[in-house]
């Protein structure tokens, strides 16, 4: 709300405003990809609440290159079997790094799915920085929305808390049950179920201190066992 009562109106051009508070830097672990980045987290967050009037948004997830995406990027990109020529799903894109590299991995058709509009708006921005066209999506699959037919779904970084991990897992692992493909990054977050996955790969992730406890995360690819 501004000073007088008045709710401020929302930011009118998303694209703007991201370009405006990030910069297109390369990928660390995948430096062929380049991504809208923020320099810090707070800052933009601050300045997004502010800009819409609102308090308690979401961190801006979609700003950062985070370590359990660019591992996942990072596997794909060196094993295309998993999504060449296939149809994907990238939840919770975030930035939607992993879905670009889908794509640059010979991805058919890829379906980034975030609820968060200025997440959206990243990924199609970063998308079109890197040459490929990608389909973003804002229905909520954890909460029951229905998922396209997909061969491979990829999860990078989603097991940060509780609640969202508990919807994440049953919602791949009955994805799995269909047949599909589980691919999911993750630098060894807090709910990350090890006991019923299978590790493909381990990486170490350079990321900024702004995000994470280290400068160097070790992060691994895994599937459900």
């Amino acid at each position: 709300m501004s000073a007088n009562g008045a709710a401020k109106p929302a930011i009118t051009d998303p694209v703007a405003f991201i370009r405006a508070n990030t910069r297109l830097l390369p990928v660390p672990l995948v430096p062929d990809i380049v991504l809208h980045t923020a320099d810090e987290a707070v800052p933009l967050w601050s300045k997004t609440e502010e800009e819409l009037g609102e308090a308690g948004l979401p961190p801006p997830f979609w700003a950062f290159a985070w370590a359990g995406g660019q591992a996942l990027a990072r596997y794909i990109l060196d094993h295309h079997k998993h999504v060449a020529g296939k149809t994907i799903i990238d939840l919770a894109s975030g930035s939607g790094l992993v879905a670009i590299a889908a794509m640059k991995a010979g991805a058919n058709r890829v379906f980034a799915y975030d609820i968060d509009a200025f997440a959206r708006t990243a990924i199609v921005l970063n998308a079109t920085e890197n040459g490929v066209a990608i389909e973003p999506r804002g229905d909520d699959l954890l909460d029951g929305s229905s998922a396209p037919d997909t061969q491979t779904i990829l999860a990078g970084d989603i097991f940060y808390e509780r609640d969202t991990a508990e919807r994440a897992f049953a919602f791949l692992s009955a994805q799995a049950m269909r047949g599909t493909t589980v691919l999911i990054g993750d630098p060894g977050r807090t709910y990350l179920p090890k006991d019923k996955l299978r590790k493909l790969a381990e990486y170490k992730v350079p990321v900024t201190r702004d995000l994470e406890d280290a400068e160097i995360k070790n992060t691994a690819v895994w599937t459900l066992a």
